[in-house]
């Protein structure tokens, strides 16, 4: 039985492979070891289609494009929306999502830790 660690709404790892998984078609997105954002597809959106002004004026709480840019990520199969980030222009993309896969594996195998329906759960009865 396949080993999926849900990570978000559309994010799993493949324990088993180590490898990140689209949570919507299953998609091999790269190695686990890696930077998810790697394998996706990523789309640069300006910020005043997302965030219109609330005001008129030089001041209208709407982020000006040339401090911010809002980066989203999306599954090359499937079109599916993993993960949006808003970055400085210039700034290199983050990497918000780093699992100790070895220490992971580690205590799933000792009993330590359960994963019942893609969920962590710590086993009450070692701990």
């Amino acid at each position: 039985m396949k080993q999926i660690l849900h990570i978000g709404d559309n994010l799993n790892i493949d324990l088993d492979n180590e490898q990140w998984v689209c949570g919507k078609c299953d998609h091999n997105i790269g190695p686990a070891s890696e930077n998810v954002k790697y394998g996706l597809l990523v789309k640069e959106r300006d910020p005043t289609e997302i965030h219109q002004p609330l005001i008129s004026g030089e001041y209208n709480f709407a982020p000006n494009p040339d401090w911010i840019r809002i980066l989203e990520f999306y599954c090359p199969q499937c079109g599916l929306q993993v993960e949006t980030e808003y970055l400085p222009p210039g700034h290199p993309i983050t990497n918000t999502t780093e699992i100790d896969l070895l220490s992971l594996k580690s205590r799933l195998a000792s009993g330590e830790l359960l994963l019942e329906a893609g969920h962590l759960k710590l086993n009450e009865g070692k701990a």
